[in-house]
């Protein structure tokens, strides 16, 4: 009786339960790193994308004050231009691994650059040429 009790109730044995375990590891080692790929592809497309608006800003300053080419723009002056309350407009200039775009600098008629710090840390999904013109 107390042999046919045992038989009823069913379990995972350990083997099973670590083939398991084995396949989730596996799909994670595979998964993790595409995502941080993944991860810093869309931070250098939105620093990317930073640097044209920061671009933008400058020639609508420039237009607006009449600045010559070549003339020194300080960041206040840009941020006149970027949209209240966005990340860009309470960054201070600086991208999203907390370096400064051009250094802190902007000219008219020159265009924005990114940090040397920021391309090596994101030169293994954006190659120079992701970049152009901006570095």
């Amino acid at each position: 009786m107390l042999n046919k009790m045992n038989k009823s109730h069913g379990g995972f044995t350990l083997v099973e339960i670590m083939i398991v375990v084995a396949i989730i590891a596996l799909l994670a080692a595979i998964a993790v790193p595409n995502f941080l790929r993944a991860r810093k592809r869309s931070q250098a497309t939105r620093m990317l994308e930073d640097l044209r608006v920061i671009d933008s800003a400058i020639d609508q300053y420039a237009i607006e004050t009449n600045k010559a080419g070549g003339a020194t723009v300080e960041w206040t002056d840009i941020q006149k231009y970027l949209k209240k309350g966005s990340v860009l407009y309470n960054s201070g200039g600086t991208d999203l691994l907390t370096n400064s775009y051009n250094g802190g600098t902007f000219s008219v008629d020159g265009l924005p650059k990114l940090s040397s710090t920021t391309f090596d840390k994101l030169s293994d999904v954006a190659p120079s040429d992701f970049w152009s013109p901006f570095y």
